[in-house]
């Protein structure tokens, strides 16, 4: 087995990072979309008694 180059081994920390940060931001985002959807319909069942 050859030796790891450190080259690779950055371009693999780099990948590593960066898939990592898109699987953050997919969490945050989804979590973000059910925040507002809760907000949402909280709003709309406060609406909703106002009448």
């Amino acid at each position: 087995m050859p030796q790891m180059s450190p080259m690779w081994w950055t371009f693999l920390m780099i990948m590593f990072i960066i898939v990592l940060f898109i699987l953050m931001m997919t969490i945050f985002f989804n979590l973000f979309i059910d925040i507002k959807t809760t907000l949402m319909k909280i709003k709309s069942k406060t609406s909703i008694w106002k009448w």
